[in-house]
């Protein structure tokens, strides 16, 4: 799938079909949030993969019960590494940088998904604090984004997007 066909043709999806995809797949799609542009490239991201049933609807929960988070066959919960910010930056690094870079990481993988036929979701309502203690992630990582991935079980309509001319401003606001 050519990068525009990505860009305009994702959507968030909340509902997915039980089967499960390859596992090349998924492979693919976190390799393309590593690949993601970081500050001073660091790559403060972490990557953890969630498949157990009890897991994924600990996740829901924590997501201020959005249960489709536990539909899907995988859910990938990306965190950030905020010693590892820190160190190359310092309080910027923990504060800005790592969150603008594992942000990339997830758009990557949100349109690799895409390009692969899968849908996909990137979840920001949640509450930090419930994802650490579901999957025992230590103090240092903040949980930034959850994406459930998995075939499709819906077909979303686009949505609207403000003009570009709305958006623009050339040299001076």
């Amino acid at each position: 799938m050519e990068v525009f066909e990505a860009i305009y043709g994702r959507r968030s999806v909340r509902s997915f079909k039980p089967n499960p995809f390859p596992e090349e797949f998924l492979m693919k799609i976190l390799d393309a949030g590593r690949w993601a542009p970081s500050a001073g490239n660091v790559q403060p991201w972490e990557f953890i993969v969630v498949r157990e049933q009890k897991l994924k609807e600990g996740l829901s929960m924590a997501a201020l019960h959005q249960t489709f988070i536990a539909e899907a066959p995988v859910v990938i919960v990306v965190c950030a590494d905020l010693d590892r910010a820190r160190g190359s930056y310092g309080l910027r690094g923990e504060t800005l940088y790592c969150l603008q870079d594992t942000a990339a990481a997830v758009q990557n993988m949100l349109l690799a998904a895409c390009s692969l036929g899968l849908g996909t979701c990137w979840v920001g309502a949640f509450d930090e604090e419930a994802v650490k203690a579901v999957l025992e992630i230590p103090e240092r990582y903040r949980p930034v984004a959850i994406i459930p991935v998995g075939y499709p079980g819906e077909t979303p309509g686009k949505t609207p997007r403000r003009s570009l001319r709305s958006i623009l401003h050339m040299e001076k606001f």
